[in-house]
């Protein structure tokens, strides 16, 4: 099985508190991946060190076999990359539409000081109506609902056409409607041959939607096939006592 990240020995800290120490996992190509663990766990910091957003204190990340020693991911490696943020780190009273945040996806490809082509114009609407919002193009940010906000950024990263998207807990507080459209599009991406990546909390589903995971506290607990993760004691190992959680409440639309 071919691996689209490598991590060797990853310890990543914030003010010098470790956060996620000693850590070796080789994350497989081609799969729907779900980051699993306990709040607390490490599981954004763990994205957040892939993508350099938090340098290392120790360890090496390998990236479609580039191995990435700078403070920032190499430009060959970043443009085949689509990262979707969790939706509270996000300034929503930014005053901008639908279309707009979804058209930034393109920025990558195109650069911040070219001009977007009407290419670029149909990928972006394409990407819209991919996630259910050709009706809200034109809608303000600052008027959408969780789910809407969601289906948003993920249509953004959809918009960079990547090999691997990135996904901080793209279900969180989200409609059913929206989970559904969003595991979807996952499954057809996978299709295509690109690789997901999700920090994910409801066990419920994990089996579900998901293919693959790693089990994180801190550290690596296990990685594998998600029948294999999500044996209990698998997740005793990684919740300790507790080894269930609650599934996920969802927000109304």
């Amino acid at each position: 099985m071919k691996s689209i990240i490598k991590i060797e020995d990853l310890s990543l800290a914030y003010h010098r508190t470790p956060v996620i120490w000693d850590m070796d996992v080789e994350i497989p190509e081609g799969k729907r991946i779900a980051i699993i663990g306990p709040n607390g766990a490490g599981k954004s910091t763990l994205l957040k060190g892939i993508l350099k957003f938090l340098p290392a204190m120790t360890g090496t990340v390998t990236i479609f076999d580039e191995v990435q020693r700078g403070k920032v991911l190499t430009p060959s490696v970043a443009k085949r990359i689509a990262y979707v943020p969790q939706t509270g780190s996000v300034n929503w009273d930014f005053p901008t539409t639908v279309f707009d945040v979804v058209l930034m996806g393109r920025y990558g490809k195109r650069g911040w000081i070219k001009r977007m082509t009407k290419e670029d114009r149909e990928k972006a609407m394409e990407s819209i109506v991919e996630m259910g919002l050709e009706d809200f193009a034109s809608r303000q940010i600052s008027q959408l609902s969780g789910g809407q906000k969601q289906r948003t950024f993920i249509a953004r990263a959809l918009c960079q056409d990547a090999d691997l998207y990135i996904m901080d807990e793209p279900l969180a507080g989200v409609d059913q409607k929206t989970e559904e459209i969003i595991m979807n599009k996952l499954v057809e991406l996978q299709k295509e041959g690109k690789t997901c990546i999700a920090v994910h909390h409801d066990l419920n589903t994990a089996h579900q939607y998901f293919d693959y995971g790693l089990l994180v506290n801190k550290t690596l607990i296990g990685a594998g096939a998600i029948d294999y993760v999500l044996q209990k004691e698998m997740l005793d190992k990684t919740y300790g006592d507790a080894g269930t959680v609650e599934p996920i409440r969802r927000k109304a639309v």
